[in-house]
Parts: structure tokens; C-alpha cells; sequence
């Protein structure tokens, strides 16, 4: 290694190390930190950022990229990889006035505050004058950033890099089709689980115990990480040896915290699965958040949803939800956790509904990018849209345009990965289920380790060496996201469920 690449990755390593501080705040400020400290952590927030950005923006980052680039052909693909990626934020960093990205930083770690007050007393107008703040500074950064056809695109690009909004349109014009069409067949089918099942409270120390030992099935490992209660449920990485994953508890249905964590477990899983030669540098991340998204909702849905895991595992379930569930056979289970009906709740969607809620958001966020939406409007039209996608409207701003702290935290272009995750995830499925000899076989012989350590090889240990594409060339041979595979899934499932 040259001293100037010794240099610059120490430079790199201190940047990792501001960022560790603000994940840790983070997790603080969305775990339980009182509310009265809000407006001063806001602020020590936006003064560390504005740190991190100054690092990452300064001449002697240019500096060190100007040579290293020049002497690319000496780099190994690993010092490439990390050149390359801070480039992409040095660029796009550059064309940002950093008092503007303090200020969006400052204003963001505010209105997550308003948004979750603004949810438990389901007043919109609370979050309204942050959330107004926040498009118009998005779409003054996506100026910044520059786009050929879309102010949409360079927010897209944000998380999943190398797609557009242009094909994006095209995927999910195909999911929806489908969808809509497979949603109608299961409704006609006229075969409905009974959720009532399902409503009988277990303790949340029970489902704190359920919760723990779904993560250690699937290959959490505690010692790397820890699990805590959070009204929106998420996973945070501080450093190769701290994953942490929260969940939420609802006493009337443990499904919600148990899949919660099975979703959350499967993003900490991608974490702590990256090579650890990785940690200290950007790289010690995942590909893009499409890909990321689909180890969450492999193991939330193909995984976590699937008889053959539960064929296995049905036994040690029962066993820690006690006596007064001995009557719930594993049929009835799993046409519960399979149950497609409409929710206006994202989060509690099943599988195939779920895909819904990513295309109402994706366009409403959308036409707030483009100037055709007012967030005032946004409770409204939000409600006309569920009823034509989800045919009904949400009763309260709680359960409709306040659910997701995603605008909050000025995250537009994120939604869409969520259902690029489910693709990615059926794409995976398919290669998996090849390479393995049958993945429900496996399953059904409780040796997940074989699933977790071929996504590991395949997905996990790259990091952001690679880029998106190139992880999913090697794990399915197909380098662009296709809506087939998780067509094919959803038939061969949901098919026999419902008898079509």
C-alpha cells in the first residue's frame, strides 16, 4: 500500500467514525430519548453532520481521489471500489451549499419528532409546515444534482444507483397488472382465514422471548447486536460489531413484532454477513437499499411465511406462546400469515397487497418532487388513492398519510426499493432454490445455515464493493431487476392457498 492510500483510507476511517456517533444518536433520539431534548439533539445532530460533510467535501478529498484515480491501474479492486464510492458522494456532496444540507439535517431530525406526535394525536397539521420545508429543499437539492428527464432520478439514485425512474415505471406497470389481477382471483376464490384466531393477547415479555429466538433461528448473532422497541420498527448498523434491530409490540397480535423481526433480522443479518476486512470504510454497507430490502423480505416472506420453515419450527413456536394456543394447528397458522386481504397499514400488508402501498407512495411522492402535488393536498388525494388501489380509505391520517416516517426523515426516492426488494428477493429465491437442491427441502429440515450462507457468499460479503447489478449478476446470472420471478412466487404459493 502507498502512504497516499494509507492516508487516505485513515482520512476515510475517521469520516466512519463521525458517522458511528451520528447512528448511535440516531438510535437514541428513535428508541426512547425524552422529547424536551429533542430541539438540542437536533442540533448536535446537524453540528456533527455538518462535520462529516466538510470532511467529505474537502480539498484534500478531492485531492486524495485526483491521485489515487491517476494511479487506478495500481489499485487492488477493493482500494477501487472505495475510491470509486467516494467519489459518487464527493460529486454529489460538492454541488450542495453546506449550510443548506446543516439546515435539511437539522430540520429532518425535528420532524421525525413531529411526525410520531403528529401520528399519536393523528393531526396532520402538525407535521404539515416541516414536511412542506422538506419537499421544497429536496427539490432545490435535486437541481443541484442535476437530471436529464426527471428531478425524480438523482433521488432515486440516492438508493438504488443505476436505475431510473423510466424503469422503474416499466417494473411496476407489470407488478401491478399482476397484482391486481391475482388479488381479484383470491377474492373470488371466496376462501378467507379467520383472523380472529390471531386476537388473543400475548404478553409483550413473551413476545420479546419470540421475537429473540426467531433471530437467533435465522442467525442473529446477539453478541454483534441487540434488540429494543421503537414505534417504527427499523435496523441500524454503528460498526461491524454493533447491528442493532427494533421491533414493535401489539399485545392483540404477536404476527406484528414476530414478522417485524424476521424482516428486521434478515437487513441485520446482510450487516453482519459483510466481510469484516470491509468495516471502517463505506464499503462496510450494503449494495444499494433495493438489495438490502430484499434480504428483509426474503426472510420476512420466503423464509419466515413459507410452510416448510414452520413445518420444522411450528413446535418450538407453540412451545413459547404457551397452552392457550395448543388449539392453532399449523394449517390454520399459515393460512393466517398468508392472509391477502387489504390493510391500511404498509407494514402489516401481506405479500402480495404490499407492492400496493410502494406504488401509491411512489406517486404521490413523485408529484410533490414535481410541483404537481401541495402538501396540504397530501392527506386528500392520499385517501383517493388508497380507494382506488386498496378499495377503501384509511379512517384516520394515522393509519393513511402518517404511518411512515420516511418524508419525515426527507427520505424521498425510498419507497420504490422497497418493492425492488421484493423482485430482487423472488430473483434470488429462484437461484437459491436451484443451487440448493430444493430451498424448501432445506427448510423443512431446519438447516437454515444452508440459506443464510449462500445469500452470504453470494449477497452479503461483497458490501458495497460491488454495485447493485453486479450482486445480482452473480447470485442470478439476470443484472436488472425482473418482475417474473416474483410473479412465478406469488402463483406457486398463493395458488394452491386459495385453491385458483
Amino acid at each position: 500500500m502507498t502512504e497516499i492510500q494509507s492516508q487516505f483510507e485513515d482520512y476515510v476511517r475517521r469520516i466512519q467514525h463521525f458517522q458511528e456517533a451520528l447512528s448511535l444518536m440516531a438510535w437514541d433520539l428513535r428508541t426512547g430519548a425524552p422529547k424536551k431534548g429533542v430541539e438540542a439533539r437536533a442540533e448536535a445532530i446537524g453540528t456533527l453532520s455538518d462535520e462529516v460533510f466538510s470532511l467529505m467535501t474537502s480539498s484534500r478529498m478531492g485531492e486524495f481521489l485526483e491521485a489515487l484515480e491517476a494511479r487506478s491501474d495500481g489499485l487492488d479492486p477493493r482500494a477501487v471500489a472505495l475510491v470509486r464510492e467516494c467519489r459518487r458522494e464527493y460529486d454529489r456532496n460538492q454541488r450542495i451549499p453546506r449550510e443548506r444540507y446543516r439546515a435539511f439535517v437539522v430540520l429532518t431530525a425535528k420532524a421525525e419528532s413531529a411526525w410520531e406526535d403528529a401520528r399519536n394525536r393523528n393531526d396532520f397539521a402538525l407535521l404539515q409546515p416541516y414536511l412542506e420545508e422538506i419537499v421544497a429543499m429536496t427539490r432545490e437539492f435535486a437541481g443541484y444534482w442535476g437530471y436529464e428527464k426527471d428531478p425524480y432520478d438523482p433521488l432515486l439514485d440516492l438508493y438504488e444507483p443505476g436505475v431510473r425512474t423510466a424503469e422503474i415505471d416499466l417494473l411496476f406497470a407489470t407488478l401491478r397488472e399482476a397484482t391486481v389481477a391475482l388479488v381479484g382471483e383470491i377474492a373470488e376464490s371466496g376462501r378467507r382465514p379467520d383472523p380472529g384466531v390471531f386476537a388473543r393477547p400475548v404478553p409483550v415479555e413473551t413476545q420479546q422471548s419470540i421475537c429473540r429466538w426467531a433471530l437467533r433461528t435465522i442467525g442473529y448473532d446477539f453478541d454483534r447486536g441487540r434488540l429494543d422497541e421503537t414505534a417504527h420498527p427499523f435496523q441500524i448498523t454503528l460498526n461491524a460489531g454493533d447491528v442493532r434491530v427494533t421491533t414493535k409490540y401489539i399485545a392483540e397480535d404477536f404476527r406484528s413484532a414476530l414478522f417485524s423481526a424476521f424482516h428486521e433480522g434478515g437487513h441485520a443479518l446482510y450487516e453482519q454477513g459483510i466481510d469484516p476486512g470491509l468495516a471502517g470504510t463505506p464499503l462496510y454497507a450494503g449494495a444499494s437499499l433495493g438489495v438490502h430490502e430484499s434480504q428483509s423480505r426474503f426472510w420476512e416472506n420466503v423464509v419466515g411465511r413459507s410452510r416448510a420453515f414452520w413445518e420444522h419450527y411450528y413446535g418450538e413456536l407453540k412451545k413459547r406462546l404457551g397452552p392457550t394456543w395448543n388449539d392453532l394447528d399449523i394449517e390454520t397458522f399459515y393460512a393466517g400469515i398468508n392472509d391477502v386481504r387489504s390493510s391500511p397499514i404498509r407494514t402489516e400488508a401481506d405479500e402480495v397487497t404490499y407492492n400496493l402501498h410502494i406504488f401509491l407512495r411512489y406517486e404521490l411522492e413523485r408529484a410533490l418532487i414535481s410541483g404537481d402535488l401541495k402538501v396540504a393536498d397530501l392527506p386528500g388525494v392520499w385517501r383517493e388513492k388508497t380507494r382506488a388501489l386498496l378499495g377503501f380509505e384509511p379512517v384516520r391520517d394515522a393509519d393513511g398519510v402518517l404511518q411512515d416516517v420516511h418524508w419525515a426523515s426527507g427520505s424521498f426516492g425510498y419507497f420504490p426499493t422497497y418493492a425492488l426488494g421484493n423482485v430482487y428477493a423472488a430473483q434470488f429465491r429462484e437461484a437459491m432454490d436451484r443451487d440448493l437442491g430444493g430451498l424448501d427441502r432445506r427448510l423443512a429440515a431446519g438447516d437454515v445455515a444452508a440459506v443464510r450462507e449462500w445469500l452470504r457468499e453470494k449477497v452479503h460479503r461483497p458490501g458495497r464493493e460491488l454495485q447493485p447489478h453486479e450482486v445480482l449478476k452473480g447470485a442470478t446470472g439476470a443484472d436488472r431487476p425482473a418482475a417474473e420471478p416474483l410473479i412465478r412466487y406469488w402463483r406457486e404459493k398463493f395458488g394452491p392457498l386459495y385453491g385458483l
